[in-house]
């Protein structure tokens, strides 16, 4: 989200400038595809590692938008495909703040107590090599199969 936004701020600012050499129509093409391949994320999140950091006003208040900045950030820093999403309140208020990480194929995993070195160690261990890390919350409910 802080990407895009980013993009368009940035973009709306060069189209007021002039590109005026070729190294202007270069940069220019390359922060176009970018944020083409944001887009092409969001129509197949499932391709990708999805990171949902819960910002309702108890996550804010616990740091959780440091936390996403934090993974914006250093996924893409560490060649991550993923997409970083916010939402709204999990639920767990008390393990603020909290995400969700989805891998690819798998089911998702909320984590609890994020901080700045637990996300490290998230993008580090589980992320990258899928070893679970401390922190998660474990589902406290079961889904009803309706029988047709």
């Amino acid at each position: 989200m802080r990407e895009m936004l980013k993009l368009k701020l940035n973009l709306t600012n060069k189209r007021m400038s002039k590109i005026t050499s070729l190294a202007d129509l270069k940069k220019r093409r390359e922060e176009l595809k970018s944020g083409l391949d944001i887009r092409v994320k969001a129509i197949d999140p499932e391709s990708v590692v999805q990171v949902k950091v819960a910002m309702a006003t108890c996550g804010i208040a616990s740091g959780a938008k440091t936390v996403m900045e934090f993974f914006l950030e250093q996924l893409e820093r560490r060649n991550v495909e993923a997409v970083v999403t916010q939402t709204g309140c999990m639920g767990y208020c008390y393990a603020e703040p909290t995400i969700e990480v989805k891998l690819p194929g798998q089911d998702p995993v909320v984590f609890g107590f994020v901080d700045l070195k637990r996300a490290d160690q998230i993008i580090e261990k589980y992320i990258k090599t899928g070893e679970l890390v401390d922190g998660i919350i474990p589902v406290n409910y079961q889904t009803i199969d309706l029988k047709e």
